[in-house]
């Protein structure tokens, strides 16, 4: 153990550079070019066994321990940025226009590297196989699941995410069996009118107000068909409607998400949305349309992989930084569509500090991280592989 901490200590600059050079050249979701080329290349450095790019923007990568097969353990980083604007004015800040790390996928693939490079050096002391999951396109929601589908997941036993987070302090991990991240649906409704002059409202059909009850009646779903003791939201980000201040609105359009813990209220909320959208459209004389799109499942840590969890960040942060009722967020993570799959588990890791910014909250554009906690995080993805594979 002692051994593992001394390796991650001498490589953290290394581990802070590749942070900060990914930092400065962010990537959305599946553009992550340079990303995945800087990716390969630092793993081509450390003479990785096996290197694929399945997708066009993601890397795979494979080390076989030289004790012989035994199980697989997938350990997984996101690599994509947001379209937020930087303000940090940080010396490594973003160097694309609308483009930044506010969620710290650049730690995250740099801490994975890391690890990669410690278990490429311990090889010769673990059986089994370990596989690195630098995912594309997380803040989209597509990414995990387009590598269940390419297969990636076939033969691997247990798979292992986190995630940085300014909730807890740099040394804390949070570790929760169960739910932890809520579902993520986007929607889209369409509202069809009739245009008329606004002086003669009585010769159409207008798409604004029918939105505008539609909006209202929505909420209902929350306040009067949910579970109270359950959870759900049910929101709109965005709407338009209309062309000219005096015409009655033709057209209008609606976008909003659906977020739930249990896949029965998910499926009753989206059900009760669909309702209530076009029955409200129809009392009032116009069309509606919705479309929605699964775009995560729930997180649901796994009890087996969160217990060894546990047991891995007792070793290096000691029992008492480890928070075990750490809060569910209604926030989406796409890890959660790999545990349907194999058994996992994801924690956070505290980079919160007296450090300037550290205090921000995800997705926003002063948004850091005290560094200092991509040391946990990488003890905890090298501890975690080898406690998996047996080796302990």
């Amino acid at each position: 153990m002692s051994d593992i901490r001394s390796f991650v200590d001498t490589i953290f600059d290394e581990l802070v550079s590749i942070r900060r050079d990914i930092h400065a050249h962010p990537e959305l979701g599946m553009h992550e070019v340079r990303t995945s080329a800087l990716i390969r290349s630092e793993l081509e450095k450390m003479g990785v066994d096996e290197i694929r790019q399945p997708l066009p923007t993601a890397v795979v990568a494979l080390i076989h321990g030289k004790k012989g097969p035994g199980k697989c353990v997938a350990l997984r980083a996101d690599i994509d940025a947001l379209p937020v604007h930087e303000e940090t004015g940080l010396p490594f800040a973003s160097e694309t226009e609308g483009i930044m790390h506010a969620c710290g996928h650049d730690g995250h693939t740099a801490t994975l590297l890391a690890a990669a490079r410690i278990l490429k050096s311990m090889e010769n002391d673990f059986a089994g196989e370990v596989r690195f999951f630098f995912q594309q396109a997380e803040e989209i929601g597509q990414g995990a699941r387009q590598f269940v589908a390419a297969g990636l997941l076939e033969g691997v036993d247990r798979i292992y995410g986190q995630h940085v987070t300014n909730t807890l302090n740099v040394g804390q991990v949070g570790i929760v069996a169960g739910p932890l991240n809520a579902s993520c649906d986007f929607f889209r409704i369409d509202v069809k009118g009739k245009g008329a002059h606004v002086s003669m409202p009585h010769k159409g059909v207008d798409a604004l107000y029918v939105a505008s009850q539609i909006v209202v009646a929505v909420q209902s779903i929350v306040a009067r068909s949910t579970d109270p003791m359950e959870s759900a939201v049910v929101g709109i980000g965005k709407a338009w409607a209309g062309t000219q201040y005096n015409i009655v609105a033709e057209e209008a359009v609606l976008e909003g998400t659906v977020r739930t813990f249990l896949p029965e209220v998910r499926e009753a909320t989206n059900r009760r949305l669909t309702d209530i959208v076009e029955k409200t459209a129809e009392m009032l004389g116009a069309n509606a349309s919705i479309v929605i799109k699964n775009y995560s499942n729930p997180l649901i840590n796994d009890a087996d992989a969160t217990k060894e969890a546990k047991l891995v960040a007792q070793e290096i942060v000691g029992a008492e930084n480890i928070v075990t009722d750490y809060p569910k967020s209604m926030m989406a993570e796409d890890f959660a569509d790999y545990l349907p799959h194999c058994k996992g588990t994801f924690v956070y890791f505290g980079t919160h500090s007296n450090k300037p910014g550290t205090d921000r909250p995800n997705h926003n554009g002063y948004f850091d991280i005290d560094e200092e906690g991509l040391l946990v995080a990488c003890n905890m993805f090298v501890r975690y592989a080898l406690y998996a594979l047996g080796t302990k």
